[in-house]
């Protein structure tokens, strides 16, 4: 068993288990500044993106990999990047992030990032596909009648099931966790598909809210056995921060635990202790603050602290949701072994764990717990 804790972090290939591709395609200045932020609206005037956590440890740690100091001025950062073709930069910062395993949510504004496909063929580490539910059943919606969809919804996750790692859904955007959580009775799901499929309009894609469907999908999910990730938390304006407190979802927990799904809470910041108590009582329920680690930035080391409160270290997972501007990939990475590094190494200097207790709960968190969930050395 390793005893260097600081070598361990550094050198141990990660699993991303929640991440989307890279950009494929160029942004202007305000574009990326807009990608660096959850917020969908614009900057006030004189005021930047680069003036926050993300912003500071964009320039902190991704300015080195471009040739530039340290801390370098945020103008001086952009100059140098838009040198570089997208292409160049996912390969430069997703190539120095150190990851063995991408398992990829493809289900978001697909069209302006890598796949999956392209992730596997030009990268080092293996990509794997987390099939998001939501955009499945409007999918499936779109090619039959109401009452077919949920029929033809289970045989489509069947057939994603051939290659799929597991599953995703963003109940918590589409309508909080504050759901009825029984299941639903097939008579109930035709009268929501019926009454949700009149209302589609010709080039329109669809967009399932309707809080029976979405329960519907979540149980479709858990009869398959396979994880199931949950967005929990900060994100960005589309979303009730109060109604997604994972907290709400403990009577469906305690529901679907019988099926034997993974229930996989992502991000869960601010929420996160709550998430970790969750992990605690049920042997059914995983956690990773991803997400919360890069807006967190230089105060990521508490929130990873946190996380390690109360969920069992079998239960913590790696991952840094990154979406877009590759930098997020890389400091998804750098951010959580610094952070876990400075967490793991005060409790052993404390005289409260071994070094080798350090270095095997963080080869637990970094890939070892992913790779069990999902099955990534079958």
């Amino acid at each position: 068993m390793p005893t260097d804790l600081d070598e361990t972090l550094a050198t141990v290939r990660l699993v991303d288990h929640h991440v989307h591709g890279p950009l494929a395609l160029e942004v202007d200045r305000d574009g990326f500044e807009s990608l660096i932020s959850e917020s969908d609206r614009p900057q006030p005037p004189g005021l930047t993106a680069f003036d926050s956590q993300l912003g500071f440890a964009v320039r902190r740690h991704c300015a080195p990999l471009l040739g530039l100091p340290e801390r370098v001025a945020a103008d001086d950062y952009w100059d140098a990047r838009a040198t570089w073709s997208p292409g160049e930069l996912a390969r430069l910062f997703l190539g120095a992030a150190g990851v063995g395993d991408w398992v990829v949510d493809t289900g978001f504004s697909a069209d302006d990032i890598w796949d999956v496909e392209r992730m596997e063929a030009e990268l080092d580490g293996r990509s794997r596909e987390i099939v998001r539910l939501e955009s499945t059943l409007e999918d499936v919606a779109l090619t039959c009648e109401p009452e077919e969809l949920e029929q033809r919804f289970r045989e489509a996750l069947d057939e994603a099931a051939r290659t799929a790692v597991g599953w995703k859904s963003i109940v918590a955007y589409r309508y909080g966790f504050d759901f009825e959580p029984t299941r639903p009775t097939s008579a109930e799901v035709k009268a929501a598909a019926r009454a949700w499929m009149t209302t589609f309009e010709s080039g329109t894609r669809p967009r399932v809210e309707d809080p029976v469907l979405l329960r519907f999908l979540l149980f479709a999910a858990c009869d398959t056995g396979m994880p199931l990730q949950l967005h929990v938390g900060f994100g960005d304006p589309d979303l009730d921060m109060h109604r997604c407190n994972p907290a709400l979802l403990t009577e469906w927990l305690r529901t679907v635990e019988p099926t034997g799904v993974r229930v996989m809470l992502l991000h869960c910041y601010p929420y996160h202790r709550m998430a970790g108590y969750l992990a605690h009582v049920f042997p059914h329920v995983y956690m990773d603050v991803g997400l919360g680690i890069n807006y967190t930035g230089a105060a990521s080391s508490r929130v990873i602290a946190e996380s390690m409160e109360l969920a069992p270290f079998g239960k913590l997972l790696y991952s840094s949701d990154a979406w877009g501007p590759p930098e997020l990939h890389y400091l998804g990475s750098v951010l959580w072994r610094r952070g876990t590094a400075a967490v793991l190494r005060q409790w052993v200097q404390d005289g409260e764990w071994s070094a080798s207790d350090a270095c095997r709960v963080a080869e637990m968190v970094a890939r070892d717990n992913a790779r069990c969930v999902y099955g990534l050395d079958a």
